[in-house]
């Protein structure tokens, strides 16, 4: 999880300019409440690990605005306070298949503190939020990207074009100019997130008046536009592939300079496809909760009044119970109440991305009344689940290979080529879905085959006591599509073909498999298999292919580092259920 870490120098000066005047050391007592933990605190600074659900709470501005609400009861505002400008920024058409969600807007008269101390704690505050934003709301800037800029710098108005990579210009921490192609083969940011551009033959760029590059989003700004210690008035510009993330972030920025003072100015933005509105939209959204809903989960009636409180100190407003006129005769749905029912329209925020559903609402709401005051009464809704068709199938294997005496492991989805292909003789038979940035050799894609997860498995236990007879019921990924499989591998001596063929058997019979539609194929040298020749086995049911069972080539054994007799099976579940109807059902 995220931490903010920062001084009570600037908790003070924040709550002064939202007026409370509270001490500061009651966020340790009560901010677990709204999504946080308080790691540490003393005289100089506070250290509070956020909740991934919370992005609204990764700055010190942001926490400190929902503190006031939340803390201090001290009256909540859902929107953003925004003035129009007069800049204007266009958008060109060819953005729509590059980054097509493109916002912006300006903020006049920060203030960024009085010694060049502060102004540094400024940027550095500014620069750790904005990285903040990009991992979580941005997904590593997939979603979302933010650009923040000196405004004194630039010529309004802005424009938003794409460019081939030979277009060249100063990216920022450099003194020449580099184009396009070499700042994403070459300048360190660049080479960290030129993924995101894989395959462009254009790339967005936004430049001013004076054709001079302000952004080269996703990835580096233009030198000029770098904030200063001297920088009062900002432009911000959020790019992306995703409305909701992009519009959240600016907001959140925004949020920031504004609680130090700052004047949020919109923009005329034209978009690509030839759409014109302001930017940013800072107005409360307008969201609908069930009363049916809310007393069902929290089990109890709540009168007005403690819906407005408690919906105040998580920064909303309530603004009616209304009964509905329009919409279904009879819901199922729990988020939806039907035609008479009663339903409460409440503001929130923009900038919390976090409340996608009216279950999230009820939760803002338990959580602005505390939970300690909701009462001991159990729940009155009652939502059994129904096990899915696949769950009975996977009941059933577990059941049959456990009374085989094997015990069930769970291993990672996570593989490397080596281990999957080369080590097993066995070739790719589907598309390979690989990380576009692994952190290790060993996790280079997801595995194909679970076998190899075993083997490594027994490898690392190699040190103890045989028998080991182990399997695993868990998924794989073929042609970039999730499958279950199922495997099972047995270090013993003893034993070989037999014992897997055997093994195999037991698991069909029990699956309810007819023993005359069972049918064993020796695997020959062109199909390239882990086993030793003719001690491998493709197993078919009803004439159709389900898996392959046999004796691990000692040559095989080696490569993982292991010495003993193995032998293995593997099956593909999906194969069992479509061939082997449940007996029960």
């Amino acid at each position: 999880m995220p931490t903010v870490t920062f001084d009570h120098a600037t908790i003070r000066a924040l709550q002064e300019r939202f007026d409370v005047k509270h001490d500061p050391w009651l966020w340790e007592q009560k901010f677990s409440d709204i999504g946080c933990v308080v790691e540490s605190c003393d005289s100089k600074e506070i250290e509070i690990e956020i909740f991934p659900d919370r992005p609204d709470l990764l700055s010190p501005e942001t926490i400190s605005h929902a503190a006031r609400a939340f803390l201090h009861d001290a009256g909540a505002n859902p929107d953003l306070d925004t003035i129009d400008g007069e800049v204007i920024m266009t958008v060109d058409e060819s953005l729509s298949t590059v980054r097509p969600v493109i916002l912006g807007a300006i903020v006049r008269g920060v203030d960024t503190g009085d010694s060049n101390e502060e102004q540094d704690a400024f940027i550095q505050a500014l620069m750790d939020h904005q990285e903040k934003l990009h991992f979580s709301l941005g997904r590593r800037r997939r979603r979302a990207s933010i650009g923040v800029h000196d405004l004194s710098t630039l010529i309004p108005p802005f424009k938003v074009i794409t460019v081939p990579d030979t277009y060249s210009f100063i990216p920022l921490a450099m003194t020449e100019r580099m184009t396009v192609r070499e700042i994403l083969e070459s300048h360190p940011k660049g080479v960290d997130y030129a993924h995101l551009l894989e395959g462009f033959q254009e790339f967005p760029v936004i430049v001013d008046a004076a054709d001079r590059v302000l952004s080269f989003p996703p990835i580096i700004n233009g030198d000029h536009t770098t904030v200063t210690e001297n920088t009062t008035d900002f432009f911000i510009d959020v790019t992306g592939w995703d409305l909701r993330a992009c519009e959240a972030s600016l907001l959140l920025v925004c949020l920031a300079f504004s609680a130090r003072g700052g004047i949020v100015e919109t923009i005329q933005l034209t978009d690509c496809n030839g759409e014109t509105f302001r930017s940013p939209n800072g107005k409360a959204r307008r969201v609908s909760l069930p009363k049916r809903l809310l007393e069902e989960i929290l089990g109890r009636e709540f009168n007005k009044q403690e819906i407005t409180t408690a919906i105040d100190r998580m920064g909303g407003k309530f603004v009616e119970l209304r009964t509905v006129t329009d919409g279904p005769r009879v819901s199922d749905r729990m988020a939806d109440a039907a035609i008479g029912e009663q339903e409460y329209i409440l503001e929130m925020p923009r900038w919390r991305a976090d409340l996608l559903h009216p279950v999230d609402l009820v939760e803002e709401i338990a959580t602005g009344i505390g939970y300690e005051d909701l009462g001991s009464a159990l729940s009155g809704q009652s939502k059994a689940g129904i096990p899915l068709p696949s769950a009975h199938m996977n009941r059933r294997i577990r059941e049959s290979l456990q009374a085989n005496g094997l015990q069930q492991v769970t291993s990672l989805t996570l593989a490397n080529e080596r281990d999957q292909f080369e080590k097993m003789r066995t070739p790719a038979t589907s598309a390979i879905t690989t990380l576009h940035n692994p952190i290790t050799v060993d996790h280079t894609m997801m595995r194909q085959n679970i076998t190899p997860s075993l083997l490594n498995l027994l490898a690392a236990n190699r040190h103890h006591e045989l028998p080991q007879r182990v399997y695993e019921l868990g998924t794989v990924v073929r042609d970039h599509h999730n499958t279950r499989r199922v495997g099972w591998a047995c270090a013993e001596v003893g034993t070989g073909f037999t014992a897997a063929k055997g093994i195999a058997l037991a698991l069909l019979r029990d699956l309810g498999a007819d023993a005359k539609e069972i049918e064993f194929t020796p695997l020959t040298a062109n199909d390239g298999s882990p086993y030793l020749e003719g001690r491998g086995a493709k197993v078919h049911v009803g004439g159709q292919w389900v898996g392959c069972i046999g004796e691990i080539d000692p040559f095989v054994s080696e490569q993982f580092g292991l010495k003993v007799p193995i032998h293995t099976g593997e099956f593909d579940v999906a194969a069992l259920e479509l061939l082997i109807p449940d007996p029960i059902l």
